[in-house]
């Protein structure tokens, strides 16, 4: 059994879909909570910090990747 109208009586008309998906946008905006003032929900900066524990620092002397989209300059110098 499923839970409120059935599909094919909201979307008879378009009042009625407009008014179904403006409620299940409300729903969505009524149940996502506010980030904090710094920006960062408590779950973030324990993730952030789980993180940085696993992964190696990265090596700043390091070449970064090349793309292997990037065109070769070999190539392209003509």
């Amino acid at each position: 059994m499923m839970f409120g109208p059935r599909l094919s009586t909201v979307f008879a008309s378009r009042w009625k879909a407009l008014a179904w998906s403006a409620s299940i946008l409300l729903t969505a905006y009524c149940t996502v909570p506010k980030p904090s003032e710094n920006g960062a929900q408590p779950q973030d900066q324990e993730a952030v910090a789980m993180v940085k524990a696993v992964l190696p620092a990265p090596d700043a002397a390091a070449e970064p990747t090349r793309s292997p989209w990037a065109p070769d300059k070999a190539r392209t110098a003509n």
